[in-house]
């Protein structure tokens, strides 16, 4: 049990210090800033709001924080918030339980997840505004990323992933990812040594077949290259332009990174 909690202690640490790498390399926090953190209820939202919490009492500037975790009254999702209300207590930090309706009918083109996933960000984004906060925090880490700009190559015929950083309502709001460069593995492994509480998730939409498709497109590139991984996520800060066929001019469409809004 004792060597249990080490090896958690010395984890966590390295998780909160790339967390704070992140933040300070990319000034994803700042002096007087309020940040609104999803969470999920997952892995990865609640260690990063755990690793927020860590660094700032290392910074040496203050900052606020506030946690936020939307549910569809109308879709069969359970989740146990009152572990949630638990783990912010013991943070410290204000949890905000918000209950929205989502009509899964507005776009038959659309997958109910994807909906459901909008909406949800959408009262994310509205709270933040009732709290005058400037920040939004969400729990994607590297993984996601990986998978984000797979998909949208595979389905959407665009190069395009998971900023850090995003400037969002005419700059009122910056959306940050402050575990976008932490692997989910090192995630997990924290994940097991913490033992958080597993949530119960029975959504009758829930359809991860897609992204566990890409999943397994990655796990095949791992055999062809343990360095697959390391290699994607540097290729989308290593696009060499004039080495690509210039394709007939056309109407951008926006990214859809949230075909895989699954931060957990």
């Amino acid at each position: 049990m004792k060597d249990k909690e080490q090896k958690r202690i010395k984890q966590f640490e390295k998780i909160s210090r790339k967390v704070g790498k992140m933040l300070n390399e990319h000034q994803l926090v700042e002096a007087g800033d309020k940040v609104l953190v999803g969470l999920s209820g997952g892995k990865d939202s609640m260690i990063l709001l755990e690793a927020l919490a860590d660094r700032r009492r290392h910074l040496p500037f203050d900052f606020q924080l506030f946690a936020v975790h939307v549910s569809a009254s109308n879709i069969g999702y359970e989740m146990d918030t009152g572990y949630l209300v638990e783990f912010c207590a013991e943070l410290n930090i204000p949890l905000y339980l918000e209950e929205i309706e989502v009509d899964l009918t507005v776009d038959p083109k659309k997958a109910p997840c994807f909906i459901c996933s909008w909406n949800r960000r959408k009262r994310i984004f509205e709270l933040s505004k009732e709290l005058d906060c400037n920040k939004v925090a969400l729990g994607h880490h590297k993984d996601d990323a990986i998978q984000t700009v797979l998909m949208n190559m595979i389905f959407h015929g665009s190069i395009s992933s998971l900023p850090q950083k995003l400037s969002m309502f005419e700059g009122r709001i910056n959306l940050i990812r402050p575990l976008l460069f932490i692997p989910e593995k090192e995630l997990t492994y924290y994940a097991t040594l913490r033992s958080f509480k597993k949530q119960e998730k029975s959504c009758p939409y829930d359809d991860t077949t897609k992204r566990e498709s890409i999943k397994e497109v990655i796990r095949q590139m791992d055999r062809l290259n343990r360095n697959a991984r390391r290699n994607i996520f540097q290729a989308m800060d290593n696009i060499y332009e004039e080495y690509l066929p210039e394709l007939k001019k056309k109407e951008r469409n926006t990214p859809e990174e949230t075909d895989l809004d699954n931060s957990q």
